[in-house]
């Protein structure tokens, strides 16, 4: 007999047998009366640094001599639902006229990807960057010899830009495929803790093989992979999609398709201009600021207290909405983690964020947004907040006529000044920084609302305002600019296009592009009859 236990509070080390003695307890039944648990959830609550204790929830199975406690109504026998994706697809084949194409693999597109494959689809993937092996030499030739491959970065390639995020997968949304996606990660690669972790992450370091290992799937299954091809043009016949135009090595091919994923991440630039010529789209609120780091043993500490010695590095998610009717938020928060540079145009300075699954870096860093508007920009162009970004990275990029960041003490950008030197905390940037005064690349109520900020954050995070706190520039990639339109049959304006993910404008992070995609693959599967 299984049941569910909640809010276990345990000490921050504990073993087997005190895990025990609490269930036992609980349930006020003997220790020997469990005959096994399993974990599904664990937070830590701080609230009294001195008594940290590990809040967990528990699927017990017991004894079935203890069924009076079914009886007595206190608990329900727990029934786990299967959260796989060949659960949902619960051993149906589809068919097509056509091969259905996906367009990205990033974690959107990878799980539309492999869900198609799951239901015998034999899906096209087509990616504009790299392998993610390949990829990662294009990274590193970058940050040592700032030569930039616009198709093959930290925005494009293989895994899409999670990838060298940290693979963070904590997310606002509330979804039953959110296990789904974890158990796949998990069948992949990824540690089992990321299945009841609060906020669950799989590390750069570890994620790179996970992505590898769902393509190999896809590929097992009957999908195919291209990498290094980019969808140029689309071709439908009144209103209705009929090919695809796909550029590699300078040639152009087409395949023909009834049914696309367009799952292309928030950097496309150049193919959202394509698009925007093509479906319906608008512009879309975004955020643009800077990355700011700080000691990771001091934020731990502020929220642990001496216990962090014993905890994993603290991380911390923080907001506030100004009186300058501005709201200010941190976002892919990397605890013991680095600032990485992430442009993917040429002479354009684009900063991001990430941990190894150890998280054993000296600083803890996390963007440090103010939210724009189309009201920031030109409402008359669809595509005016792609060039909003691109305008505060070029200033970023023409500071020091180079890919070094611009970067200053936070005590220095109070008084306007430029830094002379870093204090407590060096920055993590690996190409280098230019010290710099932001207001020079950033719009003056970014900078502005950001100090406020700080401030106000600075109350619930002690220290989070200290001088040496450094701030690197520009951050503008924290979600697409733009939003493709979709009916509610999933559509675009031409039918069998199918706008997902977080490029579409319809997830902010890992999980919610991958959720996406397995929701969109399936929305597809259940119109194949009306598109072909």
């Amino acid at each position: 007999m299984r049941i569910k236990i909640s809010n276990i509070k345990l000490p921050i080390i504990n073993t087997d047998l005190d895990i025990k003695r609490a269930l036992s307890k609980t349930l006020r039944i003997k220790p020997s009366s469990i005959l096994s648990y399993e974990k599904i959830k664990e937070s830590i609550d701080s609230r009294n640094k001195l008594d940290i204790k590990i809040v967990s929830t528990f699927v017990v199975d017991v004894s079935n001599e203890e069924k009076g406690l079914i009886n007595c109504g206190k608990y329900e026998e727990y029934y786990p639902k299967e959260n796989t994706i060949e659960a949902l697809v619960n051993g149906t084949k589809a068919k097509s006229k056509y091969r259905p194409v996906v367009i990205g693999s990033g974690p959107a597109g990878l799980f539309a990807a492999l869900t198609l494959a799951k239901f015998g689809l034999n899906p096209i993937v087509f990616e504009r960057g790299k392998c993610v092996e390949e990829r990662m030499e294009s990274v590193r030739r970058f940050n040592e010899q700032q030569i930039l491959d616009t198709e093959s970065n930290i925005q494009f390639g293989e895994g899409g830009a999670g990838t060298f995020s940290d693979g963070k997968l904590n997310t606002g949304i509330n979804s039953d495929m959110i296990n789904v996606v974890l158990n796949e990660f998990v069948k992949h690669g990824a540690n089992e803790n990321i299945k009841y972790e609060a906020k669950p992450h799989i590390g750069t370091d570890i994620l790179v093989d996970v992505v590898k290992n769902i393509r190999k799937e896809i590929i097992a299954l009957g999908g195919e992979i291209h990498f290094s091809h980019k969808l140029v043009d689309i071709k439908h016949n009144v209103g209705k999609l009929e090919e695809v135009i796909i550029e590699h090595d300078g040639k152009q091919d087409s395949i023909l398709t009834n049914a696309c994923i367009i799952a292309i991440g928030h950097s496309a630039r150049d193919t959202f201009l394509m698009l925007s010529k093509k479906v319906l789209m608008e512009p879309k609120p975004f955020s643009i600021g800077v990355r700011v780091e700080h000691n990771q043993k001091e934020i731990s500490y502020a929220q642990y207290g001496e216990s962090y010695k014993l905890l994993p590095p603290a991380p911390y998610k923080l907001s506030c909405h100004l009186d300058n009717d501005r709201s200010v938020y941190t976002f892919c928060m990397c605890p013991g983690g680095y600032v990485v540079a992430a442009s993917s145009e040429e002479n354009m300075v684009v900063t991001n964020g990430m941990s190894y699954s150890k998280r054993d870096g000296q600083n803890a860093n996390s963007a440090l947004l103010v939210g724009v508007t189309p009201s920031d920009f030109k409402q008359d162009d669809v595509l005016a907040g792609v060039e909003f970004q691109r305008k505060y990275e070029r200033l970023a990029y023409s500071i020091s006529n180079s890919y070094k960041a611009p970067c200053q003490r936070y005590g220095d950008l109070k008084k306007n000044k430029i830094s002379t030197d870093f204090g407590s905390v060096l920055p993590s940037y690996p190409i280098g920084v230019v010290k710099a005064d932001l207001r020079s690349c950033l719009p003056s109520y970014v900078v502005e609302s950001i100090v406020k900020a700080m401030d106000v954050f600075d109350k619930k995070i002690k220290g989070f305002g200290c001088e040496d706190a450094i701030f690197t520039g520009v951050e503008t990639r924290s979600s697409s600019p733009v939003r493709i339109m979709r009916d509610q049959d999933g559509f675009s304006t031409i039918k069998g296009l199918f706008p997902c993910g977080e490029g579409a404008g319809y997830a902010g992070g890992i999980m919610s592009a991958a959720v996406d995609g397995i929701n969109t693959a399936l929305n597809l599967v259940s119109k194949i009859n009306t598109l072909n």
